[in-house]
């Protein structure tokens, strides 16, 4: 039902492509770059992404991983496309960390915000803190007070 919602949400965001082109949209194959290497998270919930976007759009949804760099060497990609509607991205949040973390690095960057537009949310992952099951912490109070007793 949710995946439904997020596809029907995407392709709302990619039919005015097809109304401006002389073509339907779309008339060719799509690529969704995954700037992280097969197996992982990002490419776990690409592939079933660009399955469904296949069949909904009736035309393939190729997942490319290009990864490197914390994912900046996919992103980078796909910033620098012919915005077409032809390439896209399923990004992290690590997309809005690595132009700044050029900055603070003094690197050129390798892509800049306003180069990319976010056009669905496909999962919320929350992020939690774990220790090892045997460890002295069972909350996050007993790991604080633990730093206080001795920091460093």
């Amino acid at each position: 039902m949710i995946r439904s919602r997020i596809l029907l949400a995407v392709l709302a965001l990619l039919l005015p492509l097809a109304s401006a082109a002389q073509e339907s949209y779309p008339s060719k194959p799509i690529a969704m770059i995954v700037p992280f290497p097969p197996g992982g998270a990002d490419d776990i919930t690409g592939r079933p992404l660009a399955e469904a976007m296949t069949r909904m759009l009736k035309q393939p949804v190729v997942v490319e991983n290009r990864s490197g760099a914390g994912g900046g060497v996919g992103m980078q990609y796909v910033a620098r496309a012919k915005p077409d509607g032809y390439t896209v991205l399923l990004a992290l949040s690590s997309i809005s960390i690595i132009p700044e973390a050029d900055k603070v690095l003094g690197r050129d960057p390798m892509f800049q915000l306003n180069q990319l537009v976010p056009i669905a949310r496909i999962t919320a992952d929350p992020t939690v803190l774990a220790v090892r099951a045997d460890s002295p912490y069972k909350s996050v109070a007993d790991l604080v007070a633990a730093a206080k007793k001795d920091p460093g």
